[in-house]
């Protein structure tokens, strides 16, 4: 006889769970992706992302933190971590893959109550899909009944992780408890990721209660005085517990179904002052075609419009023969947000990440050296080395506008305002210049498919060769193609020997 503890967890019955995380399990396993905007945009974000992933890997901070635990390990039919030669579980797969996509700070964004970043979660989805495919194609263990992968399978799970993520965000400000918007990147990668195994929706219910059980990290590492690297590998780290839990739950772990609502010890009363969340809407497929790229700055998206606008400044600076030295002060009439998060006009810039959620050194930078690039945030960097600059950063006030607030929670709208005003050393008073919307934008979305393209060829170039780069171009530019290939045959593009 089997002792009742050593037996599989038996699933419990949907109207014992949460309904939250009912309706979560639900979607996964039975939306219908149909939306061709929603596809196409995912298309592009995944090319993005990718191509994220890869410029992180010429920063030795983050290619530090990669590959096997045990070194030169290599893992049979497991995931590959592009840009490497890394063959890794799909455990260890999703951190590396998480922590590359993150660590730049250059990939999609998502703004509302909570803020975030949906793309992070391709680096569970592709881990995963990609040691299935091998698994699957050796013939061994047969993954998710025996499932190959295409890339279009690989988009349309992303669309429903940021969809999970997003709409989570909409309503509930985890921030203001003073947990990291990653919990968000667990819950929905696994979410999908359970799906994508093979799991019943039972077992996902399970799944994702087990996300939400998990220890959450608190968002101490994003801002003063402990701004340091964990930001940059916070994405990478929920992806490797979410991938995990689901193989914990696949192999009969069982779940908690009043994880959020359970008197005292659910997450409601230990996480969120005891306030259920709040759901603007139904889970679809609104997130992805509405989600902000970050087109032209590695930098803290609240932020975008304000260095945009700097940089158009530059071109009227330029015309009058005066440049950043020439700066009396700036005022930066913004969103609540953007104070609340990067606003640090007197903080000491102790550190890459103290630097890339500035606003104001990142403002001072372009208006300095008419840029503003990964490099630039580096302690021996020219930038951050500019007596120039530090004196600049804190010429620099922010000044919340009220509609600018109202219009980026507006769903209609959604916008991310900055508006800056010069004063110059001579007395002169320049025309203030506003940018409500960024270039990735969905207002501005059109526009931005040719520059997010480049961008994703500016990626490639220094890792494969030109050849190769252009392979890749034109796989990206042909949906036809990319969609029916199966994703361990593309993930094998990107392997370095």
């Amino acid at each position: 006889m089997v002792p009742k503890s050593d037996g599989m967890a038996a699933p419990k019955a949907p109207q014992e769970f949460d309904k939250e995380i009912v309706d979560m399990a639900a979607y996964a396993h039975k939306y219908k992706v149909d939306s061709d905007l929603a596809i196409d945009t995912a298309r592009f974000v995944f090319l993005d992302t990718l191509g994220c992933g890869l410029k992180a890997l010429e920063f030795p901070h983050c290619t530090k933190l990669l590959g096997p635990v045990v070194p030169g390990t290599t893992v049979p039919n497991g995931t590959r971590v592009p840009g490497t030669n890394y063959v890794l579980d799909p455990v260890l797969g999703a951190f590396n893959i998480g922590a590359m996509i993150r660590w730049l700070d250059f990939n999609d964004c998502w703004l509302a109550a909570e803020w975030g970043h949906p793309s992070d979660n391709l680096g569970a989805i592709l881990a995963v899909a990609d040691w299935i495919n091998q698994t699957n194609k050796a013939g061994g263990e047969k993954l998710a009944g025996g499932k190959i992968f295409t890339v279009k399978d690989v988009l349309e799970s992303m669309i429903k992780a940021h969809e999970i993520q997003g709409v989570l965000a909409l309503d509930n400000s985890f921030n203001k408890v003073g947990l990291d918007h990653v919990v968000l990147v667990k819950v929905a990668s696994t979410g999908v990721v359970a799906s994508m195994l093979g799991l019943s929706e039972a077992q996902t219910r399970d799944a994702i209660s087990q996300a939400w059980v998990d220890g959450q990290s608190m968002r101490t590492y994003r801002h003063t005085p402990n701004t340091m690297s964990r930001k940059s590998w916070a994405a990478g780290d929920a992806c490797e517990k979410a991938v995990n839990l689901c193989l914990k739950v696949m192999k009969g772990e069982g779940g908690v179904p009043t994880v959020l609502t359970a008197p005292t010890w659910g997450f409601y009363d230990v996480n969120f002052h005891g306030h259920p969340f709040s759901f603007q809407r139904e889970y679809g497929s609104y997130v992805m075609e509405n989600v902000l790229f970050k087109v032209s700055y590695p930098a803290e998206f609240h932020s975008q419009t304000a260095i945009e606008a700097a940089q158009r400044l530059n071109k009227k600076l330029a015309a009058m023969g005066k440049t950043a030295a020439d700066i009396e002060e700036v005022t930066n009439r913004t969103h609540e947000a953007c104070i609340r998060i990067i606003d640090k006009q007197f903080k000491p810039m102790d550190n890459y990440a103290d630097r890339d959620h500035c606003v104001q050194y990142m403002v001072a930078v372009m208006f300095a050296f008419n840029r503003l690039e990964a490099g630039d945030y580096t302690d021996s960097g020219e930038a951050a080395q500019s007596p120039l600059v530090e004196d600049l950063r804190k010429r620099i006030k922010c000044v919340e506008d009220p509609q600018f607030t109202a219009d980026y929670h507006d769903p209609a709208k959604r916008t991310i305002s900055n508006a800056l005003t010069v004063k110059l050393k001579d007395g002169t008073v320049l025309e203030e210049m506003v940018v409500e919307a960024p270039l990735g934008h969905r207002l501005r979305r059109e526009e931005a498919k040719p520059e997010i393209l480049a961008k994703y060829a500016r990626h490639l170039e220094p890792h494969f060769p030109k050849e190769h780069v252009k392979k890749l171009i034109d796989l990206g530019n042909d949906p036809a193609a990319l969609y029916k290939m199966p994703v361990d045959e593309y993930v094998s593009m990107y392997v370095v020997k």
